[in-house]
């Protein structure tokens, strides 16, 4: 028994750190966002959130590759290949002169860092299912989630001491300690008895295969609102908390502060899931993210920003609700699909993923000078997320 618990242990910290490195690849670049955009000449203080959203474009794109390939070949040959991307495209960012070339890099390392993200969700998916996948996914995020509370205050440490390049190489160490010991410890998750055949029509047959399930495209919508409202702030915190509340050298300690919401939320997650089941979890939670959201802009409509006690309380309460909701739906998205895991993974997640790009690039470029346009995005995102959900409750019975 205790056997078992250490390796359950030891693949829950590894499916993590394997999802970790595209949380730091973000959020350790947030506090070098200003002075990067300076060296590749960004004209506007917007134009920095490209290097944010983008990577998340790429994040969308490399699983419609990386998903099918690996329900054919395995799930492991198909990280190392991320890996390389990644290490690839780290090296174009290091050595960028223009906006135009860092947001090619930027992207690229979303493609390859899709590879050891939708990978792990196949693994995951391979192993557990139900209410049991929505508890191994939120152990996952508390492992996670330490990356965005500690990567900030890495980005800023390395940027008093060394420079920005510095932080990209960061990335690259840790990337290949993970593979090291990704290569070393986890075994091959997909059985060759269960393997599909590559061919050409293996995306198209996903797809067919994906639209049958009405649940699976309702809370992959959701998701995709879910995610574009939260890309909205991990795209402008730094403009909000450094330019907008002058908190420059306290942003890596706030954004840490925020983080630790969202963890604290996904670990209850844990254990609240086997006990009230994904489905409830998630409506709660929308119904409260909707509901902080209106009371802010009831709040604060038409006036300057408030005290920044009143901001993060408000965020707060935020990113908790968000923090039931990550794990929830990519569980209640995979669970009628576990027999096509890997292209079902990266065909959800692409379509969650271009959405929220979108979605976190417009509300964005609003958020000049009040947080207001923010919240507006965040109600607007949790509207459509509640009308989807009770459509899928009016249509049909749904999985508990």
């Amino acid at each position: 028994m205790l056997k078992k618990k250490l390796a359950q242990f030891e693949f829950v910290t590894l499916m993590a750190s394997l999802m970790s490195i595209v949380a730091l690849a973000i959020d350790a670049l947030l506090p070098a966002l200003d002075i990067i955009g300076i060296t590749i000449g960004s004209k506007q203080s917007t134009d920095n959130q490209l290097l944010i959203t983008m990577i998340f474009l790429g994040l969308g794109i490399g699983p419609l590759i990386f998903g099918p390939v690996s329900d054919s070949t395995g799930r492991k040959p198909v990280v190392y290949v991320g890996f390389a991307i990644f290490v690839i495209a780290s090296i174009i960012c290091v050595f960028s002169k223009s906006l135009e070339m860092m947001v090619i890099g930027r992207i690229l390392q979303g493609i390859g860092l899709s590879a050891p993200r939708t990978i792990a969700i196949a693994m995951i998916r391979d192993l557990y299912s139900g209410n049991y996948m929505a508890r191994i996914m939120s152990f996952i995020s508390v492992v996670f989630i330490l990356v965005p509370i500690i990567a900030p205050a890495l980005g800023k440490f390395i940027l008093d001491h060394y420079n920005w390049q510095t932080i990209f190489y960061i990335q690259l160490l840790f990337s290949v300690l993970v593979s090291f010991w990704f290569w070393k410890r986890q075994r091959e998750t997909l059985v060759i008895s269960k393997r599909i055949q590559f061919t050409p029509n293996i995306f198209i047959d996903g797809i067919k295969e994906l639209i049958k399930h009405k649940t699976t495209i309702g809370y992959t919508l959701i998701s995709g609102f879910i995610v574009g409202s939260f890309l909205v702030y991990l795209s402008t915190s730094q403009q909000i908390f450094e330019e907008q509340y002058q908190f420059k050298d306290e942003f890596p300690y706030i954004f840490a502060l925020l983080a630790i919401s969202i963890g604290t939320a996904t670990f209850l997650n844990g254990t609240l899931v086997l006990k009230y089941g994904m489905e409830k979890l998630i409506t709660t939670s929308l119904l409260a993210f909707f509901g902080i959201s209106l009371l802010y802009i009831i709040l604060f409509y038409n006036t300057p920003n408030p005290s920044v006690g009143v901001l993060l309380l408000f965020f707060g309460m935020q990113f908790f609700a968000i923090g039931f909701l990550f794990g929830n739906l990519r569980a209640m998205a995979m669970q009628p699909i576990g027999h096509i895991a890997g292209i079902g993974a990266a065909i959800t997640g692409f379509i969650s993923t271009i959405m929220a790009v979108p979605i976190s690039t417009y509300i964005g470029r609003f958020v000049t000078e009040t947080t207001l346009p923010l919240f507006i995005g965040f109600l607007v995102c949790a509207l459509l997320s509640i009308g989807i959900l009770v459509y899928l409750k009016i249509g049909g019975k749904e999985i508990r």
